[in-house]
């Protein structure tokens, strides 16, 4: 038994996020890829932030582009990322909160264009449904906290379809230990 729980997989990438204000009644939710589930187009339709990791722990054959972080907005090619997925999918609400990782994040593909280029790293079994719509919408931001490169904070207003963000992490440790 003691061997077995040595041995087993941790799932910590993304450790604990938080709503700090909104108008709604939502929470932070982790979900897991074990079982398969679709994102997008209005398939949850409440005021949780909702996040789960995608492919972990994935050297870079190619530099990636990205809105918001790397060097001059890329990911350069050798590195070591881990990737995952932060979405709001309300019909009216707002949100301020942030997501907590367990690496610091190299940077953040926050609109349509972006995200199709990196969805080979999604590497889960999650659809993604009506890929073309997701991004930020209009008005929306994200951004890495300043002192600590590890919170990503979100201020965001949902609306269909909602907005959905690819946040790329330094390899993550957890994962090191699989």
């Amino acid at each position: 038994m003691a061997l077995a729980l040595l041995s087993a997989p941790t799932q910590a990438y993304i450790l604990d996020g938080e709503i700090i204000r909104q108008n709604g009644s939502g929470m932070f939710v982790k979900l897991t890829t074990d079982e398969p589930f679709a994102v997008g187009f209005d398939t949850f339709d409440d005021d949780n932030l909702y996040g789960f990791d995608e492919d972990q722990n994935i050297t870079l054959v190619e530099p990636i582009h990205v809105d918001i972080g790397g060097v001059n907005g890329v990911i350069p090619q050798g590195s070591i990322i881990a990737s995952h997925c932060v979405f709001f999918d309300s019909l009216s609400g707002t949100q301020y909160g942030f997501v907590y990782f367990d690496a610091p994040i190299l940077g953040i593909a926050a609109f349509q264009g972006t995200m199709a280029r990196t969805d080979f790293l999604a590497n889960t079994s999650v659809t993604y449904i009506s890929p073309e719509l997701r991004g930020l919408e209009q008005g929306d931001r994200v951004w890495v906290d300043e002192q600590d490169p590890h919170k990503l904070w979100v201020f965001w207003a949902g609306s269909s379809p909602g907005d959905y963000i690819r946040v790329f992490t330094d390899q993550s440790p957890s994962a090191l230990n699989m």
